[in-house]
């Protein structure tokens, strides 16, 4: 899958530098997934959280960050919404959020 707004995740990291391991790698492993539904996340990865047909949310770090990612199954690419703390997560709507 293709990633877009990795710009912004790499920004992220460079902020808060214990998010930088887990952001690569879930980067290097969602470039490589071929998911055609959500139902593959999470048999995939089990810690992420399905919010709905297109969002997903998944923890970052130890569960610390919260990353909400939206999936466009058909043309391959995965939409960054959101990465933040947990506390800060709490205070969005990850259904309808687009910090990017």
């Amino acid at each position: 899958m293709r990633i877009v707004a990795h710009n912004n995740l790499a920004a992220y990291w460079v902020r808060h530098p214990e998010t930088m391991l887990a952001l690569r790698n879930w980067e290097q492993f969602v470039r490589r997934a071929g998911w055609r539904g959500m139902q593959q996340i999470a048999e995939d990865l089990s810690g992420a959280k399905i919010l709905n047909g297109e969002r997903a949310r998944f923890a970052i770090a130890g569960g610390n960050y919260r990353l909400v990612v939206a999936f466009n199954f058909q043309r391959q690419i995965a939409y960054v919404k959101f990465i933040g703390t947990h506390a800060e997560y709490d205070r969005i709507d990850a259904l309808t959020v687009e910090q990017f």
